[in-house]
């Protein structure tokens, strides 16, 4: 009973009797906890350890416990008091240029040139076939479109007309193929390879108005000689609609290397867009000689077609939630199972800290490619704190100094997208039409380091990193993203697709000089590709940023009349095969 807290009223107060020592011990420590817990509540998430400014300071790092976005200041979802995780080292790893570039770049090269067997356009071309193409998505999403179209051009050899760019997706881009593109350069690079022109030449005195389809995804060769040349034959001039990975993976191979020629050589951005590009390049180069570029893919289109959950409570559900509504054809969504999966982009926060895991120090300056962030500051505000030299080209460039682009979102991408080419590290939250066109280009150009997080494995890191050593994190996710560093020989059969690994157009270096090898990998790759990733199985990787339409299986729009002609043109493409089997006959 000696022990036992009585109050009593003395002289206005409150007056606690003494204690024995060992409860007075054990309730100071009880109170130094109480301060020590209080002084972690007051700090930043995210702030420089050890006093004094020193050489060999740590960032604490603390994850938010649940995680928090927002949309508005206003409505901000603060979290409760976050768990000290571990002491981030300030400096980089030992690894040194094996972080920034792989050593076994120097034994590969691009090699995209038409073999003797591939005959010269003038040649093949058929007069009065015209192929027009409506593309579909963002920037790069059409960008894919275009390269295919100058395919399924040869395909049909047919005359190619400059593809119609899409200007109704979400963010209605008003820019056509010139405004972004140059057209001389695509037409005088391509003479040898396809025909094109400008416009359908008039008939008559009038323009011809095309006889319009769509065809179904990833069209093979034959696919195309049975559905789309006998309404040439008889139509003469047929626009293929929403034309998105429309051609297979599965091509010849001096199919793909055109390809390759058309997407690293023939198309280029016009000059005013490649000029402001290298400028902000220089200004990144001014701040620091070699930098990382990150496609962070947190915008609110792509996390709400994603159906993954990033911790921001009912209000996050709600917004993104309406968003997923514009998709029709989308499925229920199971944001765990998502996430265990590796579907799930990473949190800004998340990308940052597999970057120190890797050895990246806090001094490397990061340009960050990226559209509206949902949660805007406060969602960046970890990866800012791990990356303190943080630039986009909104900084990097003033108000008047974009204002030509500013209202173009595939003029602004491709601002973007040259910024991240030119980098020494690009890094990809996950696989968008951004990031694979430029994992390809980057393959091509010296295999230049390309860093995509292994986010099926990283998710069991990150939900269970506060149970280890920094040391011990950084050493998994070193283990972990062996294989997605972008080096040459990484690639298995079933990943990916053409665009983003070309493995026809590159090839090993023989001993002592260059040689035309064989592609380092085999072509059945592209049928394992295919196989992976047939018609129907998109997932929200392979939307572009402002697209607004539904991906997966479409239906198609022609008519029932639509479907008995397209009878009668495949009865008039029998009869033409027949003449043209009887005229190889006869020689």
């Amino acid at each position: 009973m000696g022990t036992r807290r009585r109050r009593h009223q003395h002289h206005g107060r409150w007056v606690v009797p003494a204690v024995a020592p060992a409860a007075a011990a054990f309730a100071a420590a009880g109170l130094l906890l109480v301060v020590v817990a209080f002084h972690c509540f007051l700090s930043p998430p995210l702030g420089d350890g050890g006093g004094g400014g020193g050489g060999g300071g740590h960032r604490v790092v603390r994850r938010p416990n649940p995680p928090f976005l927002l949309n508005k200041p206003s409505e901000l979802r603060r979290n409760v008091v976050g768990t000290i995780d571990f002491a981030v080292p300030s400096g980089g790893s030992k690894l040194g240029e094996e972080l920034w570039a792989s050593k076994l770049a120097s034994n590969f090269f691009g090699c995209s040139n038409a073999t003797k067997a591939f005959a010269d356009a003038k040649a093949v071309t058929e007069p009065n076939r015209y192929l027009m193409i409506a593309t579909s998505g963002g920037l790069n999403q059409q960008r894919t479109g275009i390269i295919d179209a100058v395919v399924a051009a040869r395909i049909l050899n047919a005359t190619l007309v400059i593809p119609k760019l899409d200007q109704k997706s979400f963010w209605k881009d008003a820019s056509d193929f010139a405004d972004i593109f140059d057209v001389e350069s695509f037409i005088s690079s391509l003479s040898n390879d396809v025909k094109i022109i400008r416009q359908v030449p008039d008939r008559n005195g009038k323009t011809p108005y095309p006889y319009k389809m769509r065809i179904p995804r990833k069209c093979t060769a034959k696919c195309y000689e049975n559905r789309v040349l006998p309404a040439l034959l008889k139509k003469h001039v047929v626009q293929l609609t929403k034309f998105d990975y429309r051609v297979s993976n599965r091509l010849e191979t001096n199919l793909q290397k055109l390809r390759c020629r058309v997407n690293y050589h023939a198309l280029q951005f016009t000059d005013p867009i490649l000029k402001m590009g290298e400028m902000l390049v220089q200004r990144m180069r001014a701040k620091s000689g070699r930098f990382i570029a990150l496609h962070l893919r947190f915008e609110p289109d792509m996390l709400a077609f994603s159906g993954c959950y990033f911790g921001g409570g009912e209000i996050e559900r709600r917004e993104l939630g309406a968003i997923r509504k514009r998709w029709k054809t989308l499925h229920a969504s199971n944001p765990d199972r998502e996430r265990r999966h590796g579907k799930c982009p990473l949190t800004p926060e998340e990308v940052g800290l597999m970057l120190r895991a890797l050895g990246f120090g806090k001094d490397v300056h990061i340009y960050v490619a990226s559209g509206e962030v949902y949660g805007g500051e406060e969602t960046l505000a970890p990866l800012k704190a791990l990356f303190p030299n943080f630039h986009s080209k909104e900084t990097l460039a003033s108000k008047e100094e974009l204002a030509p682009f500013l209202s173009f979102s595939s003029r602004m991408a491709a601002l973007d997208y040259i910024v991240c080419d030119k980098s020494d590290v690009f890094v990809t939250n996950n696989n968008g039409n951004m990031a694979r066109m430029l994992a390809g280009r980057r393959r091509y150009f010296g295999h230049k380091r390309t860093i995509r997080p292994n986010a099926k494995k990283l998710y069991s890191l990150f939900l269970n990193r506060t149970s280890m050593s920094w040391e011990t994190f950084s050493s998994k996710v070193q283990t972990f993203q062996k294989g997605f560093m972008g080096e040459p020989n990484e690639i298995k059969p079933g990943r990916g697709e053409f665009h983003e690994h070309p493995m026809d157009c590159i090839c090993a270096k023989t001993k002592g000089r260059s040689g035309h090898s064989k592609p380092h990998l085999s072509n059945r790759i592209g049928e394992a590709m295919e196989k992976h990733a047939s018609d129907g199985e998109f997932d929200w990787r392979d939307l572009d940023y402002g697209e607004n339409t539904p991906l997966g299986r479409d239906s198609s729009n022609e008519t029932d009349s639509d479907m008995h002609e397209l009878e009668d043109m495949r009865s008039v493409w029998a009869s033409y095969r027949e003449h043209r089997e009887a005229k190889k006959k006869a020689f």
